[in-house]
């Protein structure tokens, strides 16, 4: 209705609400909203000849003033974003310090990877019921196998419960896929989701590993105990467990042709990031960001990649509630 409004004012400026009203059949009310929003949008502005009229502005200015704002406003909300990451980086820098100098009972600060791993190590030597984490690094490395192949052997040699959930491109690495496998043949569950959150191990349901930045695991981990914030942790993993797939099955689609894998896309899309970013994130090529991007965009006539996201999103292929 507001475009209508707005290409009859430009194809009659001095026309008035009733006139516009009459031409395109609507009543006078829903044409003075739409003026309101064309105001706003700062579309029309008022008449200098005719005081409490509008007139419409060209619509190269207009729109070019209504990117500007909305390019200024885009600029204005990624400055308060790189805020919060900056304030949150300054929170886990605090919380590190004031663990290594008070050795707060809930908290401790790992720097290294020998301190990680020994603490690891000793924390799977201790575990008596159940062990719990996400794996989003993907493809693991051969010497990350080798040196994660005794202690998960043990742990499940002693009946420990264990449950895994691994990015769904280590399918596309055999050596992974093996492990994974061969860990469900001693009695562990494994999963595998196409998105994760940051590397996390909880022992017990009691004491949690999790990377000091989360973008960089070589730079530290927090070893926490808080009741609360473990707790919080537990129900993280259960909702992300529900979510996944074991390694073995093939993930159902939950669109026509839609694969979680693009769902996630989709959804990474939607939260403005890159293709480069979401290849991070999934443990995947840009190539194959960019083909499944593609795939969907013809699936659904889409001219470019945003219109796909929000067509999916529109037709129920993807939950929107993932967006938010």
């Amino acid at each position: 209705m507001t475009e209508a409004v707005y290409k009859e004012m430009l194809k009659a400026p001095t026309s008035g609400v009733a006139a516009i009203a009459q031409r395109l059949g609507r009543p006078e009310t829903e044409v003075r909203t739409a003026m309101d929003e064309l105001a706003r949008l700062l579309l029309v502005r008022p008449s200098w000849q005719e005081p409490g009229q509008l007139r419409p502005v060209e619509p190269e200015a207009g729109l070019r003033s209504l990117l500007d704002r909305r390019e200024a406003e885009l600029q204005r909300r990624l400055e308060d974003i790189e805020h919060g990451r900056r304030e949150l980086a300054q929170v886990v820098a605090d919380y590190a310090d004031l663990s290594r100098t008070r050795q707060h009972p809930d908290s401790e600060v790992l720097t290294g990877i020998d301190a990680i791993r020994l603490r690891i190590e000793a924390l799977a030597a201790g575990c008596t019921e159940e062990v719990m984490g996400f794996v989003p690094s993907g493809a693991m490395s051969p010497a990350n196998i080798e040196a994660s192949r005794p202690l998960d052997t043990a742990v499940l040699g002693r009946g420990v419960r264990m449950r895994s959930i691994y990015l769904e491109s280590i399918k596309n690495d055999n050596d992974t896929v093996a492990y994974a496998r061969r860990l469900t043949e001693q009695g562990a569950q494994v999963r595998v989701a196409p998105t994760l959150p940051p590397r996390m191990v909880i022992y017990d349901r009691a004491t949690a590993i999790v990377p000091v930045d989360p973008e960089e695991s070589r730079k530290g981990a927090l070893v926490l105990r808080g009741h609360g914030v473990v707790s919080a942790l537990c129900e993280l993993f259960e909702r992300v467990w529900q979510s996944s797939q074991p390694v073995a099955e093939a993930p159902p689609a939950a669109g026509p042709g839609l694969s979680p894998r693009c769902q996630a896309i989709v959804v990474l899309l939607a939260k403005g990031f890159t293709d480069e970013m979401i290849a991070r994130r999934l443990d995947v090529s840009v190539r194959t960001v960019r083909r499944e991007t593609a795939d969907l965009a013809a699936q659904l006539g889409a001219r470019t990649k945003f219109q796909a996201g929000m067509m999916a999103l529109l037709q129920g292929w993807v939950d929107p509630g993932l967006v938010g």
